[in-house]
């Protein structure tokens, strides 16, 4: 088992990408801290692992609050140990039209998804500077790296959280902390399947993203969980700062009137 007794937090785990990758971990022998702000969500996770005789923790966790997150962490050292692995995977989709977005939709899509990245690797830090070992990895997307039209803040927050890692990633380095972010594409988790819904036809809108991809199907959140267990492996200890595209190809195309929401 390659996280044998390993204290995993990953964030955002009740559903899609995180919970795949909590299980995962679990498989692997992690002590996982399921952090995710819904309970019933959360809590069904933890048992999923309990009852297949993993290790699990649940702590309902508002990741746009760095006291909330905090507190998860000091109450994963006094459960689990001080974590070893953080997976900041927690994020919402927020898209808009620039001008005539509210200041509180910006202010909602930056605190989760920067600001909510940033508190996490803000308290778990200092745990693993005290054991010079440690890994992060930084939940992106392609929104991250090409711009999609009409999808406002979203591609701004995800490029933040590209240069954070990268930021973060140079810093740390020298103190045995590994940084890295993986950027998903298009993957067929709960969160785009409520996209799809806000559509006029929800199916059509799903066969549509579908066929813009090269692969010609949507990524599943096991394919981006195996890469995310891979990252955060001994077996990737030489990649700093790095940017992981795992998409279908995605982002080898133009993106023409393309809102489908990927990432």
């Amino acid at each position: 088992m390659r996280f044998k007794n390993k204290v995993v937090i990953v964030t955002g785990a009740g559903s899609g990408i995180g919970e795949t990758t909590a299980i995962k971990f679990a498989k692997e022998g992690a002590k996982v801290v399921i952090a995710d702000i819904d309970p019933k969500n959360g809590k069904r996770v933890s048992d999923i692992i309990s009852e297949s005789n993993g290790s699990a923790l649940f702590v309902e966790t508002n990741v746009a609050s760095f006291e909330t997150v905090n507190q998860m962490v000091d109450k994963t050292s006094i459960e689990f140990g001080s974590p070893d692995i953080l997976i900041n995977n927690a994020g919402i989709n927020v898209f808009g039209e620039p001008l005539n977005m509210p200041d509180s939709e910006w202010k909602r899509a930056f605190s989760v998804d920067l600001d909510g990245v940033w508190f996490g690797c803000k308290a778990v830090l200092p745990h693993m500077l005290k054991k010079n070992k440690g890994c992060i990895v930084n939940v992106a997307s392609v929104h991250g790296i090409q711009i999609i039209p009409n999808c406002f803040p979203y591609p701004v927050a995800k490029h933040g959280v590209i240069g954070l890692t990268k930021a973060l990633a140079v810093d740390y380095a020298s103190k045995g902390i590994k940084i890295n972010s993986i950027s998903p594409g298009y993957i067929d988790t709960p969160i785009v399947e409520r996209f799809f819904q806000t559509k006029p036809n929800p199916q059509e809108a799903r066969k549509e993203a579908e066929n813009h991809q090269p692969i010609k199907r949507m990524g599943t959140t096991e394919e981006i969980a195996n890469v995310i267990m891979f990252m955060s492996s001994d077996e990737c200890n030489y990649m700093i700062g790095a940017n992981i595209v795992v998409d279908g190809g995605i982002t080898l195309r133009m993106h023409e009137n393309d809102d489908t929401g990927a990432g």
